[in-house]
C-alpha cells in the first residue's frame, strides 16, 4: 500500500536559631481498586462478534501489563488489568462496564474499544466520575471536556481523516465521482462528514453514500451499486470484516476505482490478508502508527522493542495485525499516566 503521510528543596535555617522543622512525608491517597500492592483497571473489547478482528487491541493491551508486572509494576504496584468480551454489542458493553465499576471496583478503564460501545457507557462513566481513558475510537464526540470531562480520546479523529481523503481526492482526481462506504453510526458518519467538509464547494462529488449495519452479512450490494452509479473514487471506511469484503467484491466485479482505505480498516493481518493481497494492489491508505508490516521500520528501536514484546507475551499472534500495535500503544500511554500519579492514585489525580 501507499501511505499518505501526527524538590529537590534546599533548606537553610539561621544558625542562631538552632531549630529544625521536620515536614511529614506526603500521605498516600488511594481511589477504588488501589492498595499498596495493586492497581486495578479494566476494559471491554470485541473478543467475539462482527468486530472480533479487533481483538488484537485488548489482547496486546492486557499483555503489556503482564510485561509491566514482570518489570516490577508501576511504582511498586502490580497492575490487575481486567478485560471482558462485549462482542462489539453496546448492551453487553454496558453490562460489563457496570461490573468493572460497581463489582470489580476498578480505578479507571483504559482502551475500551468501539464508537457504539463507548457511546453506550459515555454518560454513565462521567456521572460516576470514573476515568474513561484513551478510548479506542476516533469519533469526534470524545473531545468534550466541558460536558464529559472524564472521557479522553487517543487516536486522530475520523473527521480529520475524512478531510485528508478529500484533499487527496481533489489532488489526484478532481473531477471524480466519489462513493463512501461507512458504518451507520457516529463513527461512520464522522468519516462521511469529514470527506464532505474537506471537499467543500465540491461536496457534490459524493454521489453515493453507502452505509452498513454491523449485523449485515456482507456489503456486496453496496459495492455493486457504487460501480453501477459510475463511482471512480471509492472511500472505504469499513471495519476490517467489511473493508475486506468490499476489497474482494471490487476485484470480483473488476471494478478498479481510486480506492482509499481508512486507517481503521487497513491492517495487513486483519483486512488485507483476508481480502487477498492480489485484490489489494494500488489501494491508498493513511496510518498514524508504525505499520508492523512495513520493512522501513526493521531497524527502528521502537519496532524492535515491540517485536521482542510480541515474541515473549503474544508468541502466537499475527505480527502483521496492527491491532497489536494499537493495544501496545494504548497501554503504554495508560502506564505513563499511572506512573505520574505516584502515590496519589485517585480518579481526580488521574485526570490531572
Amino acid at each position: 500500500m501507499k501511505y499518505l503521510t501526527r524538590r529537590s528543596v534546599l533548606a537553610a535555617a539561621p544558625v542562631a536559631a538552632l531549630t529544625l522543622k521536620v515536614w511529614p512525608a506526603r500521605a498516600k491517597d488511594y481511589g477504588p481498586g488501589v492498595t499498596d500492592k495493586e492497581i486495578k483497571i479494566g476494559n471491554t473489547g470485541p473478543y467475539s462478534g462482527p468486530a472480533s478482528s479487533y481483538s488484537g487491541v485488548p489482547k496486546a493491551h492486557s499483555a503489556y501489563f503482564k510485561m509491566i508486572n514482570d518489570q516490577g509494576g508501576i511504582n511498586g504496584r502490580m497492575v490487575n488489568c481486567l478485560s471482558y468480551d462485549d462482542a462489539y454489542t453496546p448492551p453487553k458493553t454496558v453490562e460489563m462496564v457496570r461490573k468493572l465499576v460497581e463489582e470489580d471496583k476498578v480505578l479507571a478503564t483504559s482502551a475500551t474499544l468501539g464508537t457504539p460501545c463507548n457511546s453506550a457507557i459515555w454518560h454513565y462513566m462521567n456521572q460516576k466520575k470514573v476515568p474513561q481513558l484513551f478510548v479506542a475510537t476516533g469519533a469526534t464526540k470524545w473531545d468534550d471536556p466541558k460536558g464529559h470531562p472524564w472521557t479522553v480520546g487517543w487516536q486522530p479523529n475520523y473527521q480529520s481523516e475524512g478531510r485528508i481523503y478529500a484533499a487527496y481526492t481533489l489532488k489526484e482526481k478532481a473531477d471524480g465521482k466519489v462513493g463512501v462506504l461507512y458504518q451507520n453510526d457516529d463513527f461512520g458518519k464522522d468519516y462521511l462528514k469529514g470527506v464532505k467538509d474537506g471537499l467543500g464547494a465540491k461536496a457534490s462529488m459524493v454521489i453515493a453514500e453507502a452505509s452498513y449495519e454491523t449485523t449485515d452479512p456482507t456489503v456486496d450490494s453496496q459495492v455493486v451499486d457504487m460501480k453501477a452509479k459510475g463511482v471512480d473514487v471509492f472511500i472505504n471506511c469499513g471495519i476490517p470484516k467489511f473493508a475486506a469484503q468490499a476489497i474482494r467484491k471490487a476485484a470480483e466485479i473488476n471494478w478498479k476505482p481510486l480506492h482509499i482505505l481508512s486507517s481503521i480498516g487497513n491492517s495487513v493481518g486483519a483486512t488485507l490478508k483476508p481480502a487477498g493481497f492480489e485484490n489489494a494492489k494500488d489501494i491508498v491508505s493513511d496510518f498514524y502508527m508504525k505499520d508492523p508490516s512495513d520493512p522501513k521500520w526493521k531497524d527502528d528501536a521502537g519496532y524492535k522493542f515491540w517485536v521482542a514484546f510480541m515474541d515473549k507475551y503474544l508468541p502466537d499472534a499475527d505480527k502483521s495485525d496492527a491491532g497489536h500495535v494499537a493495544g501496545f500503544c494504548l497501554a503504554a500511554a495508560t502506564t505513563q499516566v499511572l506512573k505520574q500519579c505516584g502515590d496519589e492514585l485517585t480518579r481526580d489525580n488521574i485526570m490531572k
